[in-house]
């Protein structure tokens, strides 16, 4: 049959254009255009064999085989066909598994049925040797395609090279067309706000009950959990303080106080209520409306004495779950499958984008953006949870990069900007 065929070993692929773009083969320092990626290797294959494209292979590995964000796109495309090996890890590296035989059994059953009179390989392992060499037995033109490699040196077996009938590079110009390297150089989101009363709060002195338990010594991190913590401008938190105490034949010692942040332990004595006119009460050591609140699982808390208006609007405001339908949720599926790329900050906007539009009440919206730069906590759950369907999880204890958190939120955030900016925008602007 007059027809190419394109098989991809899509590890060797965005693991090698990672490498040549991002400086490491890792698949998650780039950004994926599939759709732009099928259609130049269409293009491609039919101009360099000359035959029109009867389909395109596409293996990958997957962790239990499971299709995953970008599989499920790429398999409604047209012409377009996904075989998943197993993902596994090993040593703290994840590693392909079975995808070197699917593709090795996809090629020379193809070769045997005569399904085609050109293969493109994209692929650099070795181990598809026999299954080349028995595709040329049947009479099939073998083309080999390489990525250019990132130090100029071969990324393909020499032997699977030497077997070949055609080979060419995709060069970096080629790839630049639908893959790009991820931004990770600085902060994607914005920095918070100076917050005057958090700020009042942490510069304020310890009580000598704290400092004489030795309290604030606790590090940052048990500010809050979760991975929330406060914050705000430190005066002199880091500084070295003293503070005099009996010592020995009744002299005056110097004993170094604690350094570092107040505990919550810490600031909720300052929070407590001191006697009347007490030099070292809570009044007098902070504003009145200073607040604190403290991070768990659950959300902010509020303590005792500490008002909660945000907590209140946060917990009125609902979920896009609740404001979405059965029909919506299915047209929301059919959007991510097709059109959503899975980029970070694009993800935040889709899903602000969603809540925005389904809001009944719309006096939500402004109480929203006064929260800024935090998501309230159940939002931004779910938030989180459907940005991890796109396969934003990086391959650390299943967790999504840092770098991906900031940019998921600043795009959730720019889009509520953007639509908050139109609606308090002025007449004829």
């Amino acid at each position: 049959m007059d027809r190419c065929i394109v098989l991809v070993d899509a590890g060797y692929l965005l693991g090698a254009a990672a490498s040549l773009l991002a400086g490491e083969p890792s698949r998650s320092r780039i950004t994926v255009d599939h759709a732009a990626l099928i259609q130049g290797l269409r293009e491609r294959a039919e101009s360099e064999t000359d035959r029109p494209l009867l389909r395109i292979y596409w293996f990958d590995g997957a962790p239990d085989r499971v299709p995953q964000p970008e599989h499920r796109r790429l398999r409604v495309m047209p012409r377009v066909t996904v075989r998943l090996g197993a993902l596994t890890r090993s040593d703290g590296r994840w590693a392909q598994k079975g995808v070197d035989a699917a593709m090795h059994a996809e090629l020379t059953e193809l070769a045997r049925n005569r399904a085609c009179s050109d293969v493109v390989l994209v692929t650099g392992d070795g181990d598809l040797l026999p299954g080349m060499m028995a595709a040329k037995e049947h009479g099939v033109a073998v083309h080999l395609w390489a990525v250019q490699a990132a130090d100029g040196d071969y990324n393909q077996s020499e032997d699977l090279v030497a077997e070949a009938d055609e080979r060419r590079v995709l060069d970096r110009i080629w790839i630049t067309k639908a893959v790009r390297a991820k931004e990770l150089g600085g902060v994607c989101a914005p920095p918070p706000v100076p917050r005057p009363e958090i700020a009042a709060i942490l510069s304020a002195p310890l009580p000598e009950s704290a400092l004489g338990a030795g309290l604030g010594s606790a590090p940052s991190s048990a500010l809050g959990s979760a991975g929330e913590r406060v914050v705000g401008e430190r005066a002199g938190a880091d500084a070295e303080h003293t503070q005099a105490g009996p010592g020995e034949n009744g002299t005056e010692a110097r004993v170094p106080a604690t350094k570092g942040v107040p505990t919550p332990k810490d600031l909720a004595a300052l929070r407590a209520p001191g006697p009347a006119g007490a030099p070292g009460g809570a009044a007098a050591q902070h504003p009145a409306n200073a607040t604190l609140r403290w991070s768990s699982d659950k959300g902010w808390v509020d303590r005792p004495g500490a008002a909660a208006p945000e907590n209140a609007d946060a917990a009125q405001l609902p979920t896009l779950a609740q404001l979405t339908s059965a029909e919506q949720r299915w047209a929301d599926r059919e959007e991510d499958i097709t059109t959503v790329g899975g980029d970070p900050f694009e993800v935040g906007q889709v899903f602000a984008r969603r809540w925005m539009e389904r809001l009944a009440d719309p006096t939500q919206l402004p109480k929203l953006s006064t929260m800024y730069p935090r998501v309230p906590h159940r939002i931004d759950g779910e938030l989180l949870r459907y940005a991890a369907r796109f396969g934003l999880l990086a391959h650390k204890d299943d967790q999504i990069d840092e770098h991906d958190r900031y940019a998921i939120r600043a795009g959730f955030w720019r889009e509520i900007d953007v639509r908050t900016a139109t609606e308090h925008a002025p007449a004829g602007e």
